[in-house]
């Protein structure tokens, strides 16, 4: 008999890198630079490194050189990863719910964080996201900074009444030209100097979590799988 296809099977590893590689090099015009330069590198640097420590030996020569080619194969899927990151959130850049997207799946541990906005204007969308981590309580602004501002100050105020001690600080994601780029937006939350500890991260996240409870606001999308946005159609 023959065998079926199954239409519900996942692409191939190979075939998802390809995917990915397609997608990074339609947004991003340096990628294909930046990945050609990560994978010879290495290999040239091992190639050097063998002729001027190991020229006596063959053998030594072949281990260096497949150490480089490992060494670039290793670069170019980091590189690739991180460029296509970058592309894909350059998709959804300005979008309503974009910061909640970073924000649920670039923090790494030690911060804490909704997809969900804990204040948005009905009028205009713009939405106020909070971060709990080492820095303190960070109030992420999405949209211009003339309008999020008064936002933000509103969130501080009621967060100073219930945590005095815990530090508050602002980022700004938006189109101003000191704003924060979406694919920089997890990096600039863990240069915060440090302040509080796990278990004072989790005290505080639990704080302000139960002083969300009851707004209302005006629902936007729940955040965007950046790695699941889709190009659009040519016309």
């Amino acid at each position: 008999m023959a065998r079926t296809k199954n239409p519900n099977k996942e692409p191939g590893r190979i075939k998802q890198m390809w995917s990915v590689f397609q997608m990074t090099r339609r947004y991003d015009s340096l990628a294909v630079w930046y990945l050609l330069l990560a994978f010879l590198l290495p290999i040239i640097v091992a190639v050097g490194l063998a002729f001027l420590l190991t020229s006596h030996s063959v053998i030594g020569i072949i281990l260096y050189i497949i150490a480089g080619v490992l060494g670039g194969v290793l670069a170019f899927l980091i590189v690739l990863g991180r460029r296509a990151e970058r592309a894909a959130y350059s998709q959804i850049a300005g979008q309503p719910g974009a910061v909640g997207a970073v924000l649920k799946s670039s923090l790494r541990r030690g911060w804490q964080a909704s997809e969900m906005p804990i204040n948005v204007s009905p009028r205009t969308q713009d939405a106020v996201y909070r971060a709990v981590g080492r820095g303190g309580v960070v109030l992420i602004g999405e949209g211009p900074q003339s309008r999020t501002q008064r936002m933000l100050e509103d969130e501080r105020r009621n967060i100073v009444r219930i945590l005095p001690n815990v530090p508050v600080n602002f980022l700004y994601v938006g189109p101003d030209p000191d704003s924060v780029p979406l694919h920089k937006l997890a990096g600039t939350l863990r240069k915060f100097k440090s302040v509080l500890r796990k278990p004072e991260i989790i005290a505080v996240s639990n704080r302000l979590s139960s002083l969300s409870k009851g707004k209302g606001g005006l629902p936007i999308p729940k955040g965007i799988d950046p790695m699941r946005a889709r190009a659009p159609r040519p016309r």
